[in-house]
């Protein structure tokens, strides 16, 4: 009776946003979205196009093949094939002809705007593809596949990064899921709640580059190992005892 109602107890923790009550489908407005900004150590790809290609090809001569592959510019995947620039740490990238550029804080959209303006008196109809292409996040803890997951977009949410994860261990806690992330300077650790629908409204739903999600195993993933640890102390315990017997015996 005992390990029925703890295992009744242990499953009502287990599922997902217990408090989603669905009569039916339900609609809301997503507010909590906000665009990534970029950072130091970020590496951003860009690309400049314009009426003349070899007057484009000025601003493009410091992105270099990688692996020395030939593959193409594509709008599919305009950006995979060239190294970017480094994001250094007064938060410059360093841009043919224009120069020392300031671009941490600013999002992808606000970057193509910024390069737009000042191309404009180099080319016509500049064209801008910006793209930080160095996101990643990472999942440790009590998941199925700890990892580092390299991001091709610039959106992704907790639980598609667990998704990514292979969800958690049925082991895993859902109450107390922490995230770590570190901007500006500063380190911040958030808890957050799978079991509560609220998380879809939290500010840190949408994940940022470099965030690190923590899952916390319960006891129940440890007790096996303690149980087995427990037992193999009792044991050498009773060898011990039953050699120093022999031994006095036979002494």
């Amino acid at each position: 009776m005992t390990f029925f109602l703890s295992s009744c107890g242990r499953y009502n923790q287990i599922p997902y946003f217990q408090d989603l009550k669905l009569n039916g489908p339900v609609q809301e407005e997503i507010n909590n979205l906000s665009a990534q900004t970029i950072q130091k150590d970020d590496v951003l790809g860009i690309i400049i196009s314009s009426s003349s290609a070899e007057a484009s090809a000025v601003f493009n001569n410091k992105l270099t093949r990688l692996n020395n592959n030939n593959d193409d510019v594509s709008s599919a995947n305009p950006i995979n094939p060239y190294e970017g620039y480094l994001v250094d740490s007064s938060g410059e990238i360093q841009f043919p002809v224009l120069g020392a550029l300031k671009v941490a804080g600013l999002t992808t959209p606000q970057l193509r705007k910024m390069l737009t303006d000042k191309l404009n008196q180099y080319l016509k109809n500049p064209v801008v593809i910006a793209r930080i292409i160095n996101m990643k996040v990472s999942v440790l803890g009590d998941v199925a596949k700890p990892d580092i997951y390299p991001i091709k977009s610039e959106r992704i949410t907790v639980l598609e990064a667990l998704a990514l994860a292979g969800d958690l261990n049925i082991t895993a806690k859902r109450k107390t899921v922490i995230l770590i992330r570190e901007q500006d300077g500063k380190r911040a650790y958030i808890p957050i709640d799978l079991n509560a629908k609220a998380l879809f409204k939290s500010d840190y739903y949408y994940l940022k580059s470099n965030d690190v999600i923590y899952v916390q195993p319960d006891k129940t993933k440890y007790a096996p190992y303690d149980i087995g640890y427990r037992n193999a102390t009792l044991i050498v315990a009773a060898l011990s005892v039953l050699v120093i017997g022999f031994s006095t015996i036979y002494r």
